[in-house]
């Protein structure tokens, strides 16, 4: 392979995989739902400083990761794409990242294109490109900041070393405006013992200082401008986000400390199989100052989630760029020392997975079919499948030439899963496409219902309508709803009946129901029986008619 074909390659898959798929399903709730409608209601009110979530304020995360979710729906629409692109956009970047890091750390275009490609087409890293999320932002800004430490370090001019150090600030001030003080944290977790290893100390000291300056000149504007329109953001923020989260017994989402050593081996799939090699090769290497400097950026990270009692898969995503420079590194020595076992091998996973379960669709298909009568999307399916199993094969039986094969089957597989799942979980993850369905009725409709965030920020995104009230449910607004100028925005079951007979005095009600419990029907039960009623399966709109004063 030449050097000259390495980046028009990449930007194809980039292209193919993470571009071509933006448009083509809904909003998975709660996540995207919430992440567009934040985005949708800056350009709204106008406010850029401050979070607000349907009127309500939100302080969970800071604020640059809205801005580029807003800045996609600004270019590109409110839609689909627009909601998603700051995503598919951050990871490409990131793999760019790994492609120049790789090349500055082995100068082989092989190695480069390798390393990219293998990041690139992680399942963790490829699932979420298309997802609007602010993980892929802040992976972004933790991957530059760290790309631009090996840059500083290892560069033999103080003019380079300068303007890496000033990009590595950079990073950490956009990071720390998109998810918060991790940003800041991670850099100093893997500069610190290497820089004290190589006899660096003062150097880390009198360059850091330039970094510090520039992160803070990055995002102190901000940090003063939401204190002073909000002086409780940063008490919220810091306690909620990151203490609490980090260390509190009532933590969200708490796992065991070890959740994500099985996840690291899952994320890397269709690459797993090569982890035995790249970290023997590893340890092989581990006198080398850039190994180490590699094994420090996936290890400590990974050892401080690890240590968190609240983790997401998602957590974990900076640790992949160093791990795809491990197994990239790992898998072009074997190419070119013509040694086929482990490339063989990660072959035969692939073929053995795809295999296993194409005929695990097949046998629950028989007994208990989750298509039903969806003869498309189930084909669809089995054209992924089948990939994985013909790209397995390729693998293992032509592995010198075929090595790179296990990326066309995660391109496939985040090219065409999302047009290939059941209407069932289209139905009960996506309502923004139920909600579109009927927008011609709702958006007459002159006050919202809900009796769920995901399903109420999918409303309010779609009609661009934030004014829903939320029925029987508070969730992570509970914050924003204790203020004085949130009362009215969440009514309880004893309160809807008094509510709803207001509101339809005003004019007709829409209603979006979730409905997948005996709570949640209770909830119903409360609700008028006059309205025009359409299900989607756990989805229910309701359309009520306006009655005399």
């Amino acid at each position: 392979m030449t050097s000259r074909w390495t980046i028009p390659l990449l930007v194809l898959a980039f292209i193919a995989f993470y571009l071509l798929p933006l448009g083509t399903h809904g909003l998975w709730i709660p996540d995207e739902t919430r992440y567009a409608q934040i985005g949708q209601q800056i350009l709204i009110d106008g406010n850029w400083v401050t979070p607000h979530f349907m009127d309500l304020r939100y302080f969970e995360k800071p604020i640059a990761g809205y801005w580029m979710i807003a800045i996609g729906q600004a270019i590109f629409g409110e839609n689909l794409f627009g909601v998603r692109i700051a995503s598919a956009i951050a990871t490409g970047l990131s793999v760019f990242l790994a492609y120049a890091v790789a090349r500055r750390l082995w100068n082989d275009p092989r190695k480069s294109f390798a390393c990219a490609l293998v990041y690139m087409t992680f399942g963790l890293i490829a699932g979420q490109a298309g997802y609007s999320n602010l993980d892929p932002q802040f992976t972004l800004w933790v991957n530059l900041s760290l790309v631009a430490l090996w840059f500083a370090v290892d560069s033999s001019s103080n003019r380079d070393r300068l303007i890496s150090w000033a990009v590595l600030g950079f990073a950490c001030g956009m990071g720390f405006m998109t998810k918060g003080f991790l940003a800041l944290l991670l850099p100093v977790l893997i500069a610190l013992p290497y820089m004290l290893w190589q006899k660096r100390f003062l150097e880390l000291v009198k360059y850091g200082l330039v970094a510090m300056l520039v992160a803070a000149i990055v995002s102190l504007p901000w940090v003063l401008a939401v204190h002073a329109q909000e002086p409780d953001y940063w008490r919220f923020f810091f306690w909620h986000e990151h203490i609490r989260r980090f260390a509190g017994d009532d933590a969200q989402h708490g796992r065991p400390w070890w959740f994500y050593l099985p996840l690291l081996v899952v994320s890397s799939l269709p690459w797993a199989a090569l982890l035995p090699v790249a970290f023997k090769d590893a340890w092989s290497n581990k006198r080398h100052a850039s190994i180490v400097f590699v094994l420090l950026w996936l290890l400590l990270p990974l050892g401080l989630f690890s240590l968190s009692k609240g983790k997401l898969p998602t957590y974990i995503m900076p640790c992949m760029l160093p791990l795809a420079l491990l197994l990239g590194h790992a898998m072009m020595q074997r190419v070119e020392q013509a040694k086929t076992c482990a490339l063989r091998f990660n072959g035969a996973v692939n073929l053995i997975g795809g295999s296993a379960a194409l005929l695990a669709l097949v046998y629950f298909q028989v007994k208990q079919p989750f298509y039903d009568n969806e003869p498309l999307h189930m084909a669809l399916l089995v054209v992924v499948l089948l990939t994985w199993i013909i790209t397995g094969l390729l693998t293992l039986t032509k592995p010198l030439k075929m090595w790179a094969a296990p990326a066309l089957a995660m391109g496939v597989l985040v090219l065409v899963l999302p047009a290939a799942m059941p209407s069932s979980v289209v139905h009960n993850k996506m309502p923004d496409q139920f909600v579109l369905e009927h927008m011609d009725e709702l958006s007459r409709a002159k006050t919202f219902l809900s009796n769920d965030l995901g399903a109420a920020s999918a409303l309010a995104w779609r009609l661009r309508r934030p004014d829903v009230t939320l029925y029987n449910t508070q969730g992570e607004v509970k914050y924003g709803l204790t203020y004085d100028d949130a009362k009215g925005k969440s009514i309880s079951l004893t309160e809807v009946g008094p509510w709803m007979a207001e509101a339809r005095r005003k004019g007709p009600v829409g209603v979006v129901m979730r409905v997948k419990d005996s709570d949640e029907s209770h909830e119903m039960d409360e609700l008028p029986k006059d309205a025009k009623r359409y299900d989607e399966g756990n989805m229910v709109i309701l359309i009520y008619p306006q009655i005399a004063p």
